[in-house]
Parts: structure tokens; C-alpha cells; sequence
């Protein structure tokens, strides 16, 4: 099945709240303990890509509060929300939110002990130069965790995934999942770019019927 490519950012109020309404807590959650226990126990600087609302920065810090986190993204009315769950939960001191293109980082070579990354890759038309920049903006060492949606192999497996996520969702809701994972990479497509930017030392799976991942452990 080929790619169809959705909005790069989508960035209406309206739809920052939205997005914002969903309860992805669970995942947020095991995403949240997954980089923790990928990365450093010590004092650490964190890259977020694609933070959204910035429900995972939050939940981090809360876990793991000697890790300083830079949370960046593309939309403005997503980083609006995401600095009111930062207010809310005490963190600013821990956490910074920044209008960032995470294509084009603003940040020195080798600066973060890590990067993560949940759900950003299928929205960029070229997830190259991402990819390109988390390499040069990390320690050599740094842990690396990004997940992403898998694309399906066709539309009969597609359609299956959007309609097991349950009534709880809205007919919206659930086309938007599916512009998703039209949208997504498939594993090979992952392979290929780490291969290209030869990023050392990580590891690419399928973790869900709809996820793969990338993971490299930090090494002290």
C-alpha cells in the first residue's frame, strides 16, 4: 500500500483540543517508563520531537526528575496546551517548550544525553533530515527512544486496525487514525533510513500490531 502523505501540522485550536481530549494515558505511560529505562539514571538533557500537548514530558519529569527536558514542536496551539499540563504539574523549572522544526534543530552538535519521539514521523513528508539532525544533536552515547505507526499492507488490515480502537472513538476520530496510518512508514522504510544516516547501535521493531520502535539503550 503506498504512502498518502497527511498535513505536516495540523494546528487549529479546535483541533489542539481535541487531540488533547484523547486518552492516550496507557501508552503515554509505558512510553514514559520505556525511556527511563532507557536512558541515563543521572542528571540528563532530554530532546522531546514532536511533544504535542506534552503529556510525556510531564509524565517523565514526575518519574524521573533529575532529567531536564526540551520539548519541541510545529504547532503552536499544541505547545499552548502543552505549557498549561507543564504549569499545572509544577514543572517549568524542568521543562521547556519550544516552537521548534525538529527537520531543521536549532541546537549544537552533541548536546542531548537523549532523544525521544512518539507519534511525530508520519507526519513528515521527508523524515530524513530528522533523523539526519537527532544523529548530530546527540551524544554518541545518548539513548535513543522514537515510535511511530506502522503503515499497513493493504486496506482490509488497515480498516481492521481503525475499527478495533473502539467505540470511545468518534467517526472523526477514527479517520483520522486511518490518515495516519496511511501516512506511516513500514519497517523496511524504517531500516532504511537508520541505515542511511548510519545511526550506531539501535534497535528496530515491531512493538504492536500497529507500532514499530526505535530504542538504543545510554551507555555510561
Amino acid at each position: 500500500m503506498q504512502r498518502i502523505l497527511e498535513p505536516e501540522v495540523m494546528d487549529t485550536w479546535e483541533e489542539a483540543i481535541e487531540y488533547d481530549a484523547m486518552d492516550f494515558t496507557q501508552v503515554n505511560t509505558a512510553f514514559a517508563k520505556e525511556a527511563i529505562a532507557l536512558g541515563s539514571k543521572q542528571a540528563s538533557l532530554v530532546l522531546d520531537a514532536g511533544t504535542g500537548t506534552g503529556r510525556i514530558p510531564v509524565l517523565i519529569c514526575q518519574m524521573c526528575p533529575q532529567w531536564q527536558i526540551v520539548a519541541i514542536d510545529l504547532a503552536a496551539n499544541m505547545l499552548q496546551i502543552a505549557a498549561q499540563h507543564i504549569q499545572q504539574a509544577h514543572l517549568a523549572e524542568k521543562i521547556s517548550h519550544e516552537l521548534v522544526d525538529a527537520k531543521n534543530l536549532p541546537y549544537e552538535d552533541g548536546v542531548f544525553d537523549m532523544v525521544i519521539s512518539n507519534s511525530l514521523v508520519h507526519h513528515l513528508p521527508d523524515p530524513l533530515p530528522f533523523f539526519q539532525e537527532l544523529k548530530r544533536v546527540t551524544k554518541p552515547n545518548s539513548g535513543i527512544l522514537i515510535r511511530d505507526l506502522i503503515r499497513p499492507v493493504d486496506e482490509a488490515t488497515m480498516n481492521a486496525l481503525v475499527e478495533s480502537i473502539g467505540n470511545e472513538y468518534d467517526s472523526h476520530q477514527k479517520k483520522l487514525f486511518h490518515d495516519s496510518l496511511h501516512a506511516a512508514l513500514t519497517i523496511d522504510e524504517v531500516n532504511q533510513l537508520i541505515a542511511s544516516v548510519d545511526l550506531a547501535g539501535v534497535k528496530i521493531y515491531q512493538s504492536s500490531d500497529r507500532h514499530w520502535t526505535i530504542e538504543r539503550s545510554w551507555i555510561c
